[in-house]
């Protein structure tokens, strides 16, 4: 009652006015006096106030206070025009300050008094509940993208370059020479995001259009999702989604309960059973919200969508009722009403959602080939300024020589080309398309088109196990009693010690004679022993069948149900009708600390605890009916035992357990089950000498664990810990905390009853694509002690690594270094009951410490973050939802297909990339040397060698389908790919595209360009247009004739690509009069002139790539062949 106990401070004027607001807003008695209720709110807000002035007060009024003296005497000295140019001074800093500070401030969040269906009454004004998912407005879309494109080197390099021609004494060519290429590169980036932006507007609009119905004084109204405000009361339909942080306080279901979806917020697929107040619920009609005075005090903005703190006060009560929330009173946003009709009063809106406030723009991902290609690109830049240099050096400095500097520039700008990004994106859209048309791998999406080169690059590979690795089906295999234990083969002795055990239990009242009738002793002729296995196989069947959060639903007598008392009459308990769904944070909506190996972890997910639920079943104690009040069970002989609900403690992260309190009705005894992960109950039950070791049994069996305890209490021990419990639950301050102590009195000394063993079968395939990842080079480890121990296993050689959660976080915090110097050594790690935190921290260490691409997959909304902290991020859209699916940048249906995306699809896209992105930079560097060569020959003139479409058509129509054509090109087949993984191992080393082979590309560049431009100089004859029209023929042909070079697996588009430019080019010479002479290309002269040229060119690097092949063949050549 700490919080309820009020001090009475001394208040302000203003203090006093608020509170006589408030009294005065309220009704009935409640309305004479302030209530306690608003008293502890200002106290509340009186303890929040700062019991010293903030460092910038202080620093304002003191240095206020010492300079008053200093500026009374300075004022008398200053002169006018000083004061005037110091108060300009101030007034300009002043403004400045004003407009950074109206720029960056943020609206500081604070907790809220709602008031029922009375948004006038709120205090402060909240965001309009809008949806706003658009990058760009109106004003800001142009500037925006245009922004984010010219902020990377190549794209401003382009930019200046063109603006630089509308300068007269560097203008070196006609103006679309320079601008059609930008222009056509930003015209692209402009449309796509224009209509991705529309796309965005259509869809906020259609969610900020939707229609619900508020509750008024005067009744129902329709009003838009846009229009909804804090305090109204909104009714939800049935299948319709929630349109604002909501609290639960009226339902259609006469158990006060209902069913909501939840995979549009946290991705899992299961729903989540929410509790309307109480205080709400049982108001005879709709109606009457209105004629209460009640108001919610809820917690300030938060970004935790499985946790929430707040309070239901009824003020116009003598004396005031007060009730406390939690996550299962509320209704959050984007989530979608599963069962009945809602209806809630509003909390939050707008970008004060919990939805809003966990939505982020995930950092854009930037592949190990891109930041190559950028280097090289530097290297480029580099060369062009060192080349023009040189020009002007040789040149003499005669004359404006910085003009001559820049104009030489100019003519080696496509050193740089701008067609590189242009190819390298169109590229990555190629092969993204065809991973999703490959029938092998069926269902795959790819999310982010800008990392598919990634897939050939990694070499650590993280990934989780249940519904991973896993199918997330579970199947109960083990019940370990400590002197006894049970497998598969023995599960019809359970059922028979169930069987023995339940007529033993006093019936209900209200049955027949023959059930009424005493229960009958156990044979004289039973041992002992038996009797005593029967109760604990029988007391641990039903610690499982009542300790859960699982709810039978009957979906043929839904309607009935909905319209009965709950009577046992009226249920129809029919296995054929019966289904199990899982409804609370601790089956579904908060997984325990991931446990991603096969070692002892908690049962928290929906699949195993329904596996328990329905194991109880097959031995005879079957789960009939749950609701928030009671439990009903069903014995083998048909005799239902009924269960009242005392309280449930639902699973957290931090406690890694759950439990409930039961009464049984029928012997008025007080229970506490508890089940929960084995590092979490070791040290709750009594003493025993098998629950580690059983446990580390179970778990090198590849089963999961779960440990059951019971505690019996009397009558006052419950009476003192909910009195206790109910205290803790009204806090204002440090709830969770209150709480946790508060449960944590009753959780000693219990005794342990079972160890249950559940297994997660594996998927279809793992073992082999595991092994085919091994044999990859590719490092697994799995997500599921300290310093000495890390020591000792260095020691060791060819051993996985395996760690458990809590010595993980030590060895993060102090022995990072050695931790990662250990698993690199390591074939495999496995991790064992990580957060998701974690995962996301071991990530970052691997990409820090080994400077080696990453790949994370997983498939749950606890596998996101390091999903999205990897470099290439894998989902697999399971039983656990989409959550993991839609974070990543690639989503798979089954693991299973991962050794195909990486194998093929992989080593297509590294491979098609690097030779396409080393292509377009010769082909840049090419056309550069002959402009050297021929600038040099001619005295160093800056005089360009091709102008107008010469420029513009080599970069597109001419050259542009061939080289793009490189996208199809393979150098081994799919089927042999998967045969030996080994390949892979070099596409890791880089050595597709390295300053290596970038040095290979130059020298064949400069051998190419100066073969075309000396060939040229030297076989004309009289006019000079003989030397363009006989260079620039044999520089498209010999362009051609390398794409033909360089590719290993023709494709019949590769054909076509290499005919279709080449009859462009013969069609567009009788268009380009003034650039050539049309008698001289039609003479025979022209022929055979261009055929020797190009011939000179080409012809050494083909007897080249023979020898090279001959006698240095690459390691897949032998398997093609």
């Amino acid at each position: 009652m700490a919080d309820q106990i009020p001090l009475r401070p001394v208040r302000s004027a203003a203090s006093r006015k608020r509170a006589a607001y408030y009294s005065a807003a309220g009704r009935g008695p409640g309305a004479e006096r302030p209530s306690r209720s608003l008293l502890e709110d200002e106290y509340a807000r009186l303890d929040e106030m700062p019991l010293m002035m903030s460092e910038e007060g202080c620093e304002n009024d003191e240095g206020d206070y010492h300079t008053l003296p200093r500026a009374g005497a300075a004022r008398r000295r200053r002169r006018p025009e000083r004061a005037l140019c110091g108060g300009w001074q101030s007034l300009c800093s002043s403004c400045c300050e004003w407009l950074i500070n109206v720029c960056q401030r943020k609206r500081e969040l604070s907790a809220r008094t709602v008031w029922l269906g009375r948004p006038e009454k709120c205090e402060e004004k909240h965001p309009r509940n809008i949806i706003k998912n658009q990058k760009y407005n109106v004003f800001t879309f142009i500037p925006g993208v245009l922004y984010e494109q010219f902020k990377f080197f190549l794209n401003l390099y382009f930019l200046v370059v063109s603006c630089s021609q509308f300068v007269p004494a560097l203008k070196i060519g006609y103006l679309y020479t320079y601008w059609a290429p930008l222009g056509f590169v930003l015209a692209v980036t402009i449309t796509r995001e224009a209509i991705d932006e529309f796309r965005r507007f259509q869809r906020d609009k259609e969610v900020n259009s939707q229609l619900y119905s508020k509750l008024t004084v005067r009744g129902k109204v329709q009003v838009k999702s846009s229009d909804i405000q804090v305090g109204d009361l909104i009714v939800v339909e049935k299948n319709q989604r929630i349109p604002s942080d909501m609290v639960f306080l009226r339902t259609s279901e006469k158990a006060g309960s209902c069913f909501i979806r939840t995979d549009q917020l946290d991705g899992e697929t299961d729903w989540k059973l929410r509790v309307a107040a109480s205080c709400t619920q049982r108001l005879p009609a709709l109606g009457d919200l209105f004629s209460i005075s009640a108001y919610v005090h809820a917690q300030k903005p938060q970004l935790d969508i499985h946790s929430f703190e707040g309070t239901f006060t009824r003020d116009d009560s003598d004396p005031p009722v007060h009730e406390s929330l939690s996550i299962e009173n509320t209704l959050w946003a984007s989530t979608v009403v599963a069962s009945g009709t809602v209806i809630g009063v509003v909390i939050y809106t707008g970008k004060e959602t919990r939805s809003v406030l966990n939505t982020s723009n995930p950092n854009n991902k930037v592949g190990l080939l891109d930041l190559e290609l950028n280097q090289l690109t530097k290297a480029l830049f580099v060369a062009l300024v060192a080349l023009s240099v040189v020009m002007v050096t040789l040149q003499g400095f005669v004359g404006p020589w910085y003009r001559n500097l820049f104009r030489f520039l100019l003519l080696f700008s496509y050193i740089i080309p701008i067609s590189l990004r242009v190819n390298l994106d169109m590229g990555k859209a190629a092969y993204g398309w065809m991973v999703m048309r490959d029938e092998s791998i069926p269902g795959t999406v790819v999310r982010t088109s800008t990392i598919p080169e990634e897939l050939g690059r990694l070499v650590y590979l993280l990934t989780d196990k249940t519904g991973t690795l896993t199918r997330n089906e579970m199947v109960f295999k083990r019940l370990h009693l400590g002197t006894v234990s049970y497998g598969t083969d023995t599960m019809d002795e359970i059922q028979g010690h169930v069987r023995a055990s339940c007529p033993q239990l006093p019936p209900p009242a209200g049955r027949n004679s023959a059930s009424s009738t005493p229960p009958r002793k156990a044979q004289p002729s039973a041992p002992k022993v038996r009797k005593s296995v029967s109760s604990r196989v029988h007391e641990a069947v039903k610690a499982i069948a009542l300790c859960h959060n699982v709810t039978p639903v009957y979906e043929s007598r839904a309607s009935v149900a909905a319209e009965t008392e709950y009577a046992e009459a009226d249920r129809d308990f029919s296995d054929e009708n019966r289904t199990y769904q899982a409804s609370s944070p601790d089956e579904v909506s908060q997984p325990p600390m991931e446990h991603l190996t096969v070692s002892p972890c908690f049962l928290g997910l929906r699949g195993m605890s329904v596996a328990l639920v329905q194991w109880t079943e097959s031995v005879g104690l079957t789960l009939v009916s749950r609701d928030l009040a009671s439990v009903q069970l069903r014995t083998p002989s048909g005799q239902v035992l009924t269960y009242s609900l005392l309280q449930t403690f639902p699973f957290t992260s931090e406690s890694k357990r759950m439990g409930v309190i039961v009464r049984d009705e029928s012997t008025a005894e007080i229970t506490f089950y508890m089940k929960g992960a084995d590092v979490a109950m070791s040290s709750i039950v009594q003493y025993n000498d098998w629950l580690e070791e059983e446990c580390g049994n179970m778990a090198r069996e590849g089963l999961r664990t779960l440990v059951v305890a019971k505690r019996a209490l009397t009558e006052e021990q419950y009476q003192d810990f909910e009195s206790r419990y109910t205290q803790a639950k009204l806090s204002v301050h440090d709830r969770t905390l209150k709480v946790a102590a508060v449960v944590e009195s009753l959780e000693r000394e219990m005794q342990l009853l079972c160890v249950t063993g559940v297994e997660d079968r594996l998927q279809a395939d793992v073992r082999p694509t595991l092994e085919m990842l091994r044999n990859a080079g590719i490092k697994v480890s799995s997500r599921g002690e300290a310093h000495l121990e890390l020591n000792a296993f260095r020691r060791k050689q060819d051993c996985a690594l395996v760690i458990s959660g809590d010595s993980l976080e030590v060895c993060l915090r102090y022995y990072e270094h050695e931790l990662m110097e250990l698993a690199c050594q390591c074939p495999a790690v496995v991790c064992c009951r990580c957060s998701p935190t974690q995962k996301a921290r071991i990530v970052t260490l691997l990409q820090t410490h080994t400077r080696r691409r990453t790949c994370a997959i997983g498939d749950g909304g606890n596998d996101v973050s390091m999903i999205q902290a990897a470099d290439c991020g894998i989902g697999i859209e399971g039983k656990e939802g989409k959550a993991a699916s839609l974070a990543a940048d690639f989503s798979i249906t089954q693991f299973a297909h991962l050794g195909r995306l990486l194998m093929v699809h992989g080593r297509r896209s590294y491979k098609r990339s690097a030779a396409l992105g080393q292509f377009v930079m010769h082909r840049g560097l090419l056309i550069s040397t002959m402009q050297a060569v021929f600038s040099s020959v001619f005295y160093f003139a800056s005089v360009p060698l091709y102008q107008g479409f010469l420029m513009v058509g080599y970069a597109t129509v001419y050259t542009m389908f061939p080289v793009f054509s490189l996208v199809l090109d393979q150098d081994v087949k799919p089927e042999v790919a998967m045969l030996y993984p080994e390949l892979y191992k070099d596409l890791t080393k880089g050595r597709s595209l390295s300053f290596k082979t970038f040095l290979v590309w130059v020298l064949i560049s400069i051998y190419q360009g100066g073969v075309l431009m000396y060939g040229a100089l030297v076989l004309f004859e009289s006019e000079f247009v003989h030397v363009v029209a006989i260079s620039f023929t044999a520089l498209i042909l010999t362009e051609l004739l390398m794409v033909a070079l360089t590719i290993r697996t023709w494709h019949w588009l590769m054909v076509v690509a290499e005919f279709l430019s080449l009859g462009c080019y013969v069609a567009s010479l009788a268009f380009l009069n003034e650039y050539f002479d049309v008698a001289f290309i039609t003479s025979a002269a022209f022929a055979w002139k261009v055929s020797a040229v190009t011939l000179l060119s080409c012809l050494p690097l083909y007897v080249v790539k023979y020898l090279k092949r001959k006698l240095s063949p690459p390691s897949y050549s032998k398997l093609m062949s």
